[in-house]
């Protein structure tokens, strides 16, 4: 039988343990770590603009992605009410938005067209929308990855160049292995009835293999990279603020 726990980081169902475990906090907080990244990159670092940046991110990624994705189709099973979650993220992604737009001024009229492009990725992607193409393994690791570096690095540059591109392309790729991990995490925590079967070595052994063999090493995995994502976020950040 399956874990009745729907994620490694989800707390016991009820009150306010359900947005807690609406926030993802391992992958908010890793997805978080690129915008840090990005903005570490850049020439110059303005404390400024990367909190606002980093604001801006987790209130359309931390709540309304989250928000949204809760709501289409209950894959955390929480209790929070429909209309509350839809207006969470509706007011979650308005908050971003202004955000934004009171940076514009001083990052100029480039950073339109990230936020442009930000809604359409936490609501398509999220909300399945477009047929669900968005919903896809490219568009999960583009949006979640590569776009939280480039505009990290575009606040405080206010423009892109070979560094930035290249900084998205590795949280692109790492992007791209944590959705890998998950999906299989989420299939055996999730989907999966029952597992069994034997494992059967060359000198005769064998192992009995279950949900949680199966689970252990790929949500270990997933703790693991979390981690080493917020670390080097801290410590690029570290080095630029004692340089």
């Amino acid at each position: 039988m399956t874990t009745a726990r729907p994620a490694f980081y989800a707390a016991r169902p009820g009150g306010w343990r359900d947005w807690w475990t609406i926030l993802h906090p391992p992958y908010t907080a890793w997805h978080l770590s690129y915008v840090v990244i990005g903005a570490t990159l850049a020439p110059s670092t303005d404390g400024g603009r990367l909190a606002a940046t980093l604001s801006a991110f987790f209130l359309a990624v931390g709540v309304a992605a989250h928000a949204l994705d809760e709501l289409h189709g209950r894959p955390l099973h929480t209790d929070i009410p429909s209309a509350v979650l839809g207006t969470v993220a509706a007011l979650a992604l308005g908050g971003a938005l202004a955000i934004g737009f009171a940076g514009v001024s001083r990052t100029g009229a480039g950073l339109l067209a990230f936020m442009a492009l930000g809604p359409v990725l936490v609501v398509g992607y999220n909300a399945e929308l477009f047929g669900g193409k968005l919903h896809s393994d490219i568009g999960f690791a583009a949006a979640w990855g590569a776009f939280p570096v480039l505009t990290g690095y575009f606040v405080q540059a206010g423009r892109l160049d070979l560094t930035a591109v290249a900084a998205a392309v590795a949280a692109f790729a790492l992007s791209s292995g944590q959705r890998s991990l998950s999906t299989e995490a989420r299939l055996l925590r999730r989907h999966a009835a029952y597992v069994e079967g034997t494992l059967t070595m060359h000198d005769g052994s064998a192992r009995p293999i279950n949900e949680q063999v199966l689970l252990e090493p790929i949500e270990r995995a997933l703790r693991w990279m979390s981690y080493a994502v917020i670390a080097l976020a801290i410590a690029l950040l570290a080095a630029r603020v004692w340089s």
